[in-house]
C-alpha cells in the first residue's frame, strides 16, 4: 500500500497504536537493562546482554559505541522498534550520565511518555531530579519504576513519600513489592488483588517465570509478606493514592510498579502498563502552537543526527519523529528551514548496530534518513502543507577545550571530523577570527563529551589531536555591538558559534557581575532551555 492509499481512519488507527517513550534515570539505576528486558518480553531479541554482569554476556544491544561497551555507560541514544499485543513500541534509549543531559533532552522532544527509573537503594539522585523537571516542563507524562528491588534498599512506602515531596508528583503504584528489597518474592496487583509470583532464571538473560495466585493463595505460599504487602497497599488506598489516567496524563500523578530488570521480573507488566496508559501519538503542536493533526500530510522532525555507528556504514543518520500523516521512502519532502527537497530515498530503522530498510512509518515512529548531511537537530520536514515544528534549544556550555589536530598533515580529515561532531550535537564548536579555523573552542555540557570527541576525532576520521582546557565556565548570548567592549575585559573572550549565535565566555560568575556592574547596557542573555 503507498500512502495515498492509506485513509485518515487508517492513519489515525496507526497513530493510535503507538507508545513513543524514552527510559530515563540517574547513572547506573539500569536503565540499559531496562531496555533490553523490555525487547526480550516483547521477542524484539532472544536473548538480553548487559553491559556489565558475568562473564559471557553479551554487550547490550542499545548500546553500540565501543567507549560505552567498554564502560558499562549509555553514551549515544538508540531507537528500538517492537510490537506487544496490539501496540507498537518506539523505545528511544537515552544517555544516562549527566555529561549528556543535552542529547537526552532531544530525545524527550521526540516521546511522548517516560519511564523513569529510580534506584531502590539510592531513591531520587541528582539526574533523576533534573528529568523529572524537564519531562514537567514539557509535559511529558511519566511512569515510575523502582529498579534493582531484588538488592537490599529502602522502605517501599518511604520511596513513595520521598517522590511525592521531592518532585510534586502523587504516586499511584499499579503493583507493590511482595518482600522487602533484597527480598523479591512479586508483587500484589492493586487492581485486581492477584498474587504475581516470580522465578529467577540463569543469569537474567531470559523471560523469568511467573506465577499468579489468588489473595488466599498467596497469603497460604508467603504468609507475613504477604500480609504486610496487603497492609501496606490498604495504607495507600487511605491516602487515595489510586491511579487516575486523567492527573497522569495532566502531569500530576505517576503510576508507580516495583522491579528488577536484571532478572526481568516485572518487565512483562511494565510492557502492559504502556500499552493500557501511556498517551499514543496525538496532534503536535507546531511552533506557533498550533496543533498539526496525525492525519495531515506527512510532517516530521530530527532530534538526533548520529554518525560513525558502524565501520561497515560510513553513513551519516538523522532520526525523525514522524508527527503527522505517512511517511513513504522515495518521497521527495521540503525541509522547512531552507525550503528546498528532500530525498528519502534511504530510510531505515536502527535496532543497535542492526538496520532494517523502511518503507513507511506512521505518527510516533522514528525513522532514520541515511546520508542526511543537510538536516540538523530540530529541523523539520513535511509534505504539501508547509509545518514547523519548535526548534530544541541546546543546553549553556559549562567546560571548553582548545582542539588542535596533531598532525598537521591530516588537517582535511580534522576539519571533516569537527564539521560532523558539531552537526551531530556531539559537541558545540565555537570559533573566532583570533583563533582561526584550526583551533576552534570545543564546548561541552560535561567532561566526558571531550572524551567521546577525541575518541571519535582518532579513530573514525583518522585525525588524532591535543585538547587544552581554557578558564572559563560559563556563557552568556551576546550582540555584535557589544564585542568591543567585552574584548577589552580580562578572563572574558567572544565566540562564534556554528548556528549563528554569539558567546560571551567569563571565567567565573563573580567575572560576569563584575562586568555587568561596569556596564550595564551590555546584552549578556543566559541560554535558557525551553
Amino acid at each position: 500500500m503507498t500512502s495515498g492509499q492509506y485513509s485518515v481512519k487508517d492513519i489515525r488507527h496507526e497513530a493510535s497504536r503507538r507508545r513513543t517513550f524514552a527510559v530515563i534515570s540517574h547513572p547506573d539505576a539500569g536503565k540499559s537493562t531496562t531496555t533490553e528486558a523490555l525487547a526480550l518480553h516483547a521477542r524484539a531479541i532472544g536473548q538480553a546482554g548487559a553491559t556489565h554482569g558475568k562473564a559471557g554476556r553479551r554487550a547490550t544491544v542499545s548500546d553500540w559505541m565501543q567507549m560505552e561497551q567498554d564502560r558499562g555507560i549509555s553514551i549515544s541514544s538508540a531507537a528500538l522498534q517492537f510490537e506487544y499485543r496490539d501496540a507498537v513500541f518506539n523505545l528511544v534509549d537515552t544517555p544516562g550520565h549527566a555529561d549528556f543531559s543535552e542529547d537526552t533532552y532531544r530525545v524527550l522532544s521526540a516521546v511522548d511518555c517516560a519511564v523513569m527509573l529510580i534506584d531502590a537503594a539510592k531513591g531520587l539522585e541528582a539526574q533523576t531530579m533534573k528529568l523529572f523537571e524537564v519531562c514537567a516542563h514539557r509535559n511529558i507524562p511519566i511512569i515510575t519504576v523502582v529498579n534493582k528491588w531484588d538488592r537490599p534498599g529502602l522502605d517501599a512506602l518511604e520511596l513513595m513519600d520521598e517522590v511525592q515531596q521531592r518532585t510534586g508528583l502523587l504516586p499511584t503504584p499499579i503493583t507493590w513489592p511482595v518482600g522487602q528489597s533484597g527480598d523479591f518474592r512479586g508483587v500484589l496487583d492493586r487492581t485486581s488483588g492477584e498474587y504475581t509470583k516470580y522465578t529467577r532464571t540463569d543469569g537474567g538473560a531470559t523471560i523469568a517465570g511467573e506465577d499468579t495466585y489468588t489473595s488466599e493463595a498467596a497469603a497460604d505460599l508467603e504468609g507475613d509478606a504477604w500480609t504486610t504487602a496487603v497492609d501496606e497497599s490498604d495504607l495507600l488506598e487511605m491516602e487515595d493514592q489510586n491511579h487516575d489516567q486523567e492527573t497522569f496524563l495532566a502531569g500530576k500523578s505517576t503510576p508507580v510498579m516495583f522491579a528488577s530488570a536484571v532478572l526481568n521480573f516485572g518487565i512483562h507488566k511494565l510492557l502492559d502498563l504502556l500499552v493500557d496508559l501511556a498517551p499514543p501519538a496525538e496532534a503536535r503542536l507546531d511552533k506557533d502552537d498550533q496543533p498539526r493533526p496525525v492525519d495531515d500530510p506527512f510532517s516530521g522532525f530530527v532530534f538526533k543526527v548520529q554518525a560513525g555507528m558502524d565501520s561497515h556504514h560510513r553513513d551519516r543518520l538523522a532520526y525523525i519523529r514522524v508527527c503527522s500523516g505517512v511517511f513513504e521512502r522515495g518521497t521527495v519532502l521540503t525541509h522547512a528551514s531552507t525550503g528546498k527537497p528532500f530525498a528519502t530515498k534511504y530510510a531505515q530503522q536502527v535496532f543497535g548496530r542492526d538496520r532494517d530498510v523502511v518503507d513507511e512509518a506512521f505518527p510516533g515512529d522514528v525513522v532514520g534518513l541515511v546520508n542526511a548531511s543537510a538536516l540538523r537537530v530540530g529541523d523539520s520536514l513535511y509534505l504539501d502543507k508547509k509545518v514547523e515544528f519548535p526548534g530544541i534549544p541546546t543546553f549553556s556550555p559549562e567546560h571548553f577545550m582548545v582542539i588542535r589536530a596533531k598532525d598537521s598533515s591530516k588537517y582535511k580529515q580534522f576539519r571533516r571530523g569537527i564539521e560532523q561532531l558539531d552537526h551531530e550535537g556531539v559537541i558545540q564548536v565555537l570559533r573566532s577570527d583570533l583563533r582561526g579555523d584550526q583551533a576552534p573552542v570545543l564546548g561541552a555540557v560535561g567532561p566526558m563529551q571531550f572524551e567521546v570527541a577525541e575518541d571519535r576525532m582518532t579513530n573514525e576520521f583518522n585525525a588524532p589531536c591535543t585538547l587544552e582546557r581554557l578558564n572559563f565556565s560559563l556563557a552568556r548570548r551576546t550582540t555584535p555591538e557589544c564585542v568591543p567592549t567585552l574584548a577589552r575585559e580580562r578572563s572574558v573572550e567572544v565566540l562564534h558559534r556554528s548556528d549563528g549565535e554569539l558567546l560571551a565566555l567569563f571565567s567565573d560568575r563573580w567575572r560576569l557581575q563584575g562586568v555587568q556592574k561596569n556596564h550595564p547596557d551590555l546584552v549578556l542573555e543566559p541560554l535558557v532551555v525551553s
